[in-house]
């Protein structure tokens, strides 16, 4: 007589583009490649037209994504009675919520950082979203998250936030992300790039702290440095790069370039002296990681993210996010070649870690 397969449920239906999707696609092809023999494997998910698997059941929920008050009827409510139904093994949230469900094993994967970022006066007053997610999130991962018997974030400093201002009593696995840079082929140059250029990737948000580098580099151009600081914003963008714009449009040595494709940001790193990361929230910072893949020197913020992010890496200075004068003493040294890096070592992180889909679900499914 065959045994009947125990189900796993994967519930992703804030999923709909960008990193977050890659995510998702990366757990369906793991899932499908090492699992769907063993387990029968339900996705719910907000578009199905946007995954493919021949092994894995969608069950598409279009509505989850109209307003908030369909996504708490479906964490809440709709999935608690699919849970009774279904009766699975193991449910995975894997959008922040923890939602209210039966199953032997349940599982949430915490991605937003925003609840233990505090935010400024100025910042709400420019971005008043993230005033609310700050205080949204921070409610959200309240409710039921005891519940779950792991908790997956994707940095030490989160298990310790999670542990230290959320009282999380669950089993936290730190799951740094599998960072997969693409094969592109770039066209290095053969004539030097005539100033030196110093890069910083990141879309218009005020916890990316851009005030902090354009300051430097207005700090730099009152010196008569040769330079060029290009950072990825037009301007038009929002309510920040506008004032951003208005602010430091006028310094000669700051590109607002706008947002770049995947190839052209690789180019910008081959032409760069170092990037600058003055960001003072992350989960983890992927220009960190793509500069050291192109052994460019890193001027980053000194936060944990960052020190996290880095690991081991000799070419690296850090700075107080806000400290604009000391952000230009190092690019200024850097420009000069008389830099001395501080250099980092990467941490100890205690068990549980896992550093891919396969790890992850070992644990989870204590295999």
């Amino acid at each position: 007589m065959c045994q009947m397969k125990k189900t796993i449920i994967i519930s992703a239906i804030n999923f709909f583009e960008g990193g977050p999707l890659s995510i998702l696609k990366d757990c369906i092809s793991y899932l499908e490649e090492n699992l769907t023999d063993k387990y029968d494997v339900i996705i719910f998910v907000h578009k199905a037209t946007l995954l493919q698997s021949n092994k894995i059941k969608f069950v598409e929920l279009p509505k989850s994504r109209k307003s908030y008050l369909y996504r708490f009827y479906y964490e809440y409510i709709w999935f608690y009675f699919e849970s009774l139904r279904v009766k699975p093994y193991l449910w995975f949230s894997l959008h922040d919520m923890t939602p209210n469900v039966n199953a032997k094993i349940r599982a949430v994967y915490c991605h937003n950082p925003s609840p233990f970022y505090k935010i400024t006066r100025r910042e709400f007053f420019i971005e008043p979203t993230l005033g609310l997610f700050n205080l949204f999130y921070g409610f959200l991962y309240r409710i039921n998250i005891n519940k779950n018997m792991f908790v997956v974030v994707q940095q030490n400093w989160l298990r310790n936030e999670f542990r230290n201002r959320l009282n999380v009593k669950s089993k936290i696995i730190v799951a740094p992300p599998n960072v997969r840079i693409d094969t592109i082929k770039i066209e290095t140059k053969s004539s030097p790039v005539a100033k030196p250029i110093f890069f910083f990737p990141a879309l218009p948000r005020v916890f990316k702290n851009f005030e902090c580098i354009c300051e430097a580099a207005r700090i730099l151009n009152a010196r008569k440095l040769d330079f060029e600081l290009h950072i990825t914003l037009l301007g038009n963008e929002n309510k920040y790069s506008n004032l951003l714009f208005k602010e430091f449009g006028c310094v000669d040595n700051i590109k607002f370039i706008g947002l770049l494709p995947r190839d052209k940001v690789f180019e910008m790193f081959e032409k760069s002296i170092a990037l600058v990361f003055p960001s003072k929230l992350e989960t983890w910072g992927l220009p960190i990681t793509e500069a050291k893949l192109f052994n460019k020197p890193i001027l980053v913020s000194n936060l944990p993210y960052a020190h996290e992010t880095v690991g081991t890496y000799s070419k690296v200075s850090f700075f107080e996010p806000n400290d604009s004068l000391v952000l230009a003493d190092l690019m200024e040294q850097l420009i000069k070649n008389t830099i001395i890096y501080d250099g980092n070592t990467a941490i100890k992180i205690d068990s549980p870690i896992a550093n891919n889909w396969e790890e992850i679900f070992k644990l989870l499914l204590n295999n």
